[in-house]
């Protein structure tokens, strides 16, 4: 049983997503930082000095001058400020992971486009080209595919 699950957790595939999970968290944490620290408060600017952090309703019906105040007296409040730098957040990163995704796939076909220009001879094994009929190497007839000419 140990055996299997050292196999299993030592492949070459789960050490790759060991690291994509690492390098992903660290990229999250520096989006955050660039949401919360430059783009949130040039929004908040643009928008009459706001800051989205402190931005809150309080359920409880009473009203307080800011939301440490309001946290303070434990009343129960809906912080839409914090949700609207999460939605920046989560938009930033999925856009960022929509565009390397973008380019796997680009990449991919470009791979599986290239057409095939030897065929292997059933005789003596070697390479010819698609379109011969015979083989260069031991003068054997080759079938010829109608697709290829």
């Amino acid at each position: 049983m140990f055996k299997k699950f050292k196999d299993f957790a030592f492949k070459g595939n789960m050490i790759d997503l060991a690291i994509g999970v690492i390098i992903g968290g660290a990229f999250g944490k520096v989006v955050t930082s660039i949401v919360n620290d430059l783009v949130m408060p040039v929004i908040g600017l643009i928008l009459g000095k706001v800051d989205f952090r402190s931005l809150y309703i309080a359920l409880d019906g009473k009203h307080y001058d800011n939301l440490a105040k309001a946290q303070a007296a434990k009343a129960p409040t809906l912080n839409y400020g914090s949700l609207l730098s999460n939605l920046l957040d989560f938009l930033i990163i999925a856009f960022v992971i929509f565009l390397v995704l973008e380019q796997i796939v680009r990449f991919r076909k470009k791979e599986e486009a290239k057409p095939a220009t030897t065929k292997e001879c059933p005789a003596c094994l070697s390479e010819v080209p698609i379109k011969a009929t015979r083989c260069k190497y031991c003068t054997s007839q080759l079938e010829v595919q109608a697709d290829k000419l």
